[in-house]
């Protein structure tokens, strides 16, 4: 499979979905609501070896604003990540992964104020690699811990890889950085021979 872009109209079905995770691979929409995936030559991860937590998030995660859940509530969070003016998780790509949260392979970093979902990011975790698809944040910094927080679960569950897809400034606060498709797929061989499991 060659690193760039193609069009599959049967790709979000849950099997073809992981398989093309896999491969390393991911989904968007385009304006029109059409599912393409990509598989780009450079891409982004944070190091789980080489990671930096911004001292800013420590401060929050000392000060307990935050209660973190796992898991507790996938596809609000989903939806969460979707309810923005431009997008790139259309319904049918919100379908898909209800689809695919039910088969285990969805997960979710959430943050709560009494009980209020205030931030979070999901992600698709197959063995030692989990693929983060998007974050939001209703207030100042729950996002930031989120993302901290599953650091800080990945590397406790022994996972190898964490792909962010894309530069951010947001993700670079945290050590993100690209690489090239050799290093990235060395990561994938490497992550799918190591027995773990998100929770």
């Amino acid at each position: 499979m060659s690193p760039n872009k193609f069009d599959i109209d049967s790709s979000l079905e849950p099997e073809n979905m992981i398989r093309l995770y896999a491969s390393g691979a991911f989904p968007m929409a385009d304006d029109l609501g059409k599912i393409n995936w990509y598989l780009p030559s450079i891409r982004a991860i944070i190091p789980l070896n080489d990671y930096n937590i911004p001292r800013s998030v420590k401060s929050l995660i000392k000060k307990e604003l935050f209660e973190i859940r796992y898991d507790f509530d996938v596809m609000r969070v989903i939806k969460n990540c979707a309810n923005r003016e431009t997008t790139w998780i259309s319904e049918e790509l919100i379908i898909a992964y209800k689809r695919l949260h039910k088969r285990g392979f969805v997960h979710s970093v959430e943050t709560y104020i009494e009980n209020n979902l205030v931030g979070g990011l999901y992600g698709i975790a197959f063995r030692g690699a989990f693929f983060g698809e998007s974050m939001f944040s209703k207030v100042s910094g729950a996002s930031k811990v989120a993302l901290a927080k599953l650091i800080e679960h990945l590397i406790e569950r022994n996972f190898v890889l964490l792909d962010v897809q894309y530069i951010t400034d947001h993700l670079k606060m945290f050590g993100a950085r690209n690489i090239h498709w050799e290093e990235y797929h060395n990561l994938l061989m490497k992550s799918y021979i190591t027995n773990t499991t998100f929770l």
